[in-house]
């Protein structure tokens, strides 16, 4: 009986989005039917096995996510440089763990959904296990250089879900047959699996809102944020269905707060998909990941970029106005005027947002086969430039 091909996906849950596109990535792998054992491998959990360090000092997951629910992104990206510095000084170490990982596991196939911490993954896998492929996947519209996403001079494979991502992949010198465009970002299969039939009328109604009214859908991630709150004040006029995710507290303030037009305000839910095809237009933060499921569902966007806005993000706020998906604001104190604008307008935007065909998390079993079947069919793979790499 012969071994299955091991496929390790490695994320981390600094702002949720690497984890739900590893958990969307292997549920497509399963579907695909190909005879792979995947592997869901937690960066954090690996290099700090029983949490040791973070008892004794802090997480920097809930530190991060903490300060997304809280709205606190100003000087992000002082301490994303920060924290790089931190990743090149612990260079040698993170590089000896990580060998001593894949010695034991032994994949044949290791998939990043992670920035920042590249360069230790593939020159430990490449000194440890020198002919397996490694495949970054950015989940992100864009890279956000230097050390984010991409790193040059490594013999590895990248995906992009951007026009940017492969220009920006090709200008740091790795060759077109490594690098591989997406139709955007990887999102849940579940959001393709849809109702054909779905009544957005009666949904509507059965939650206790008007049919016919517009509706603005308003979500911040998992773990909600505090602006929701001026904007469901400055929308008191707009039909809202507001998406709190964890946060319970902000879930009750925002049931409390007055309104003079129907709204629905949910804690977590697994129906996010079913939850928004009731909507009419998106209000959020500009990541990657809600983006383009609102996207995929048909909803333009009202999104702000200022100083709050996380540095890898605000590309993202470019494409959006690029493509003539939405609105981008300076701050949501504008809310109310952009979004008279947005439904005047409906029709124009619902049509660009239409034209949109992400396929992504159905197109990467696809490559990721054809990578790992091309690397076994070289002898040695990269095994003999990979040798020759030195560990800074």
């Amino acid at each position: 009986m012969s071994t299955p091909t091991r496929v390790d996906l490695v994320y981390f849950n600094a702002g949720g989005g690497h984890r739900a596109s590893a958990l969307a990535l292997q549920q497509a792998l399963a579907q695909a039917g190909l005879d792979w054992e995947v592997r869901l491998v937690n960066l954090t959990e690996l290099l700090d096995p029983g949490g040791a360090l973070r008892r004794r000092t802090f997480s920097p997951e809930d530190y991060y996510n903490a300060r997304l629910a809280h709205g606190l992104t100003l000087g992000l990206r002082t301490e994303l440089r920060v924290l790089q510095a931190l990743i090149h000084l612990l260079h040698p170490s993170l590089v000896r763990a990580l060998q001593q990982h894949w010695a034991r596991s032994e994949p044949d196939l290791v998939v990043s959904l992670i920035p920042n911490f590249n360069r230790a993954l593939y020159q430990s896998l490449a000194g440890t296990l020198p002919g397996v492929p490694y495949v970054t996947v950015l989940t992100d519209l864009a890279d956000h250089p230097p050390h984010f996403w991409i790193e040059p001079g490594q013999r590895q494979h990248f995906v992009c879900g951007s026009a940017q991502a492969v220009r920006q992949a090709l200008e740091a010198g790795h060759p077109p047959e490594r690098v591989h465009a997406s139709s955007g970002m990887i999102i849940r299969p579940d959001f393709y699996r849809l109702d054909p039939h779905f009544d957005q009328a009666a949904a509507r109604a059965a939650q206790g809102l008007d049919p016919e009214r517009p509706t603005g859908v308003v979500m911040f991630g998992g773990h909600g944020a505090r602006s929701m709150l001026g904007i469901a004040e400055r929308l008191s006029d707009v039909q809202l269905i507001l998406l709190c995710g964890h946060n319970r507290r902000l879930a009750e303030r925002l049931r409390a707060q007055p309104a003079r037009a129907p709204r629905l305000v949910l804690g977590f839910t697994p129906d996010v998909a079913e939850v928004m095809r009731m909507g009419d237009f998106f209000v959020g933060k500009p990541g990657p990941g809600s983006l383009s499921e609102a996207l995929h569902l048909g909803l333009p966007v009202v999104v702000t970029r200022n100083a709050w806005t996380m540095p890898q993000e605000r590309y993202n706020t470019q494409w959006v106005r690029e493509q003539g998906l939405g609105l981008v604001l300076p701050s949501f104190r504008q809310v109310a005027p952009a979004v008279r604008s947005l439904l005047d307008e409906l029709p124009g935007y619902r049509e660009r947002v239409a034209a949109l065909r992400n396929q992504a998390v159905f197109e990467l079993p696809g490559l990721l086969e054809r990578i790992l079947r091309d690397a076994r069919r070289v002898p040695g793979g990269i095994s003999s430039a990979a040798r020759a790499e030195p560990v800074r």
